[in-house]
Formats: C-alpha cells, sequence, structure tokens
C-alpha cells in the first residue's frame, strides 16, 4: 500500500490546523514534520512544541525528520511531544545503531535518512534495525526544490539491499515529490511518498493530495509490471 505523507514545511503557518484537517480528510497517511536545525543543513524551523501542537491537531502518525547535529540529545523530546516515527542522518550522529536504539526506546519507528550523495553502503549493517530508510531526493534543507533524476536507480539498488538483508524496512522519500513523478518513484521501490509543496502549494491542498494518491495508485496497482 502506498502512502502519503504531507509535509508541513510547505504549509500556511497562520491556518496550519485547517489544512491539517484538509489533508487527513483527503486521505493522507502520516504528518511529516521538517525538523532543521541551522547547522547541519542551511535552515531553521521547528522544534518540539510545534510536533506537540500539530499532535492535538490530528490523529495521524506524525513523522519527524530530524536534519539536524547531535539527535540523541532531542530524540525524548520529541517523542514525549507526540512524534510516532523520528528519522536521523547517519552523518549527525557518531553512533547510529545507539541513536536508533534510542527512538526505539522512546516508542517511535526508527528511520535512517540517506542524502543525495549518502552511499548506501553507509547503512548497510543497520538495514535491519530500522523500520524504513527515508531517500532525500533533493538535498535537505528547503522546500520546493527540483527532483534528483537519479533518484529511481538508487530506490531500486536499495529495495535490492533491503531484501539480501531479510530486512522489512519499508522506503520513503522526500523531495521534488509529485503526480507527475509519483509513478515513477512507486515502480522504482518506495512505499511512502513526502510531499510539500505539491499538496499545501495550492489552494486546496485536499484536492491537491487526491490528485497525487491517484498517481501513485496508477503505479502500485499495476504491481510488478512497473517495479524494474
Amino acid at each position: 500500500m502506498i502512502e502519503i505523507a504531507p509535509s508541513i514545511l510547505s504549509a500556511d503557518f497562520t491556518r496550519l490546523g485547517e489544512q491539517i484537517s484538509a489533508v487527513e480528510q483527503a486521505g493522507a497517511s502520516y504528518i511529516h514534520v521538517d525538523v532543521m536545525d541551522g547547522h547541519f543543513v542551511p535552515n531553521l524551523t521547528v522544534g518540539p512544541f510545534i510536533v506537540e501542537w500539530v499532535r492535538k491537531t490530528t490523529t495521524l502518525p506524525i513523522d519527524a525528520h530530524l536534519m539536524i547535529e547531535n539527535p540523541d540529545n532531542f530524540i525524548a523530546a520529541f517523542a514525549k511531544a507526540g512524534a510516532n516515527l523520528i528519522s536521523v542522518h547517519p552523518e549527525a550522529t557518531y553512533h547510529l545503531n545507539r541513536t536508533l536504539a534510542l527512538i526505539r526506546q522512546a516508542g517511535c519507528r526508527a528511520g535512517v535518512v540517506l542524502n543525495p550523495a549518502t552511499p548506501l553502503a553507509l547503512i548497510e549493517e543497520v538495514i535491519r534495525d530500522v523500520d524504513y530508510v527515508l531517500v532525500m531526493s533533493v538535498n535537505p534543507g528547503f522546500g520546493g526544490q527540483k527532483f534528483i533524476e537519479s533518484t529511481p536507480d538508487k530506490l531500486r539498488r536499495l529495495r535490492e539491499l533491503i531484501a539480501i538483508k531479510g530486512s522489512k524496512a519499508r522506503i520513503e522519500i522526500d523531495g521534488g515529490i509529485g503526480p507527475e513523478n509519483a509513478a515513477e518513484v512507486v515502480a522504482a521501490g518506495a512505499d511512502i511518498l513526502v510531499a510539500g509543496s505539491s499538496v499545501f502549494g495550492y489552494p486546496d491542498p485536499g484536492g491537491a493530495l487526491r490528485r497525487l494518491i491517484m498517481a501513485a495508485e496508477t503505479a502500485s496497482n499495476q504491481g510488478s509490471m512497473l517495479r524494474v
């Protein structure tokens, strides 16, 4: 089943509750929250307080992507605020296995993130210890970027690694995702699509989300015919 995680990075924060409600009713599976510290990536966004507020507005699982240095120091706070899934970058922590264990101990699903230039080899030893792998199809730090065309090949190689290692990890993708490329990334192996401007960049986020779901399900329904 293909799932969509609208990213509030592109939402109108003056109408955030209304927009979250719209995408929830339209069929969103998660609410994606991009956390940036201004050091690991060149931007500064939200903290646990916003996650706590989002938790009060929706029953959907909250997917927190920590683009921050020293994530171990903040995992407990985001879990307490209401995050259900927490993902970290291997470059941001000295001991990735321990960081993933901390996420699990906090009661959350644990994810690891691959930047466009991060090789699969960097997560090979922990692939069986994660619930999902988030593949960045843009460089992290800003919304609205153009999709990196080499990403589908990386998705296919990741899917092969997961199968070889006997991992149950799902594949999430984030960056430049919209109806025009949803079928391609699903065919390449993506299970969860993060979408920001292609959902919240329209006056009717719910309608935009439904169009994205339709495009993703087209590939999903064709199954192995599109998986290469």
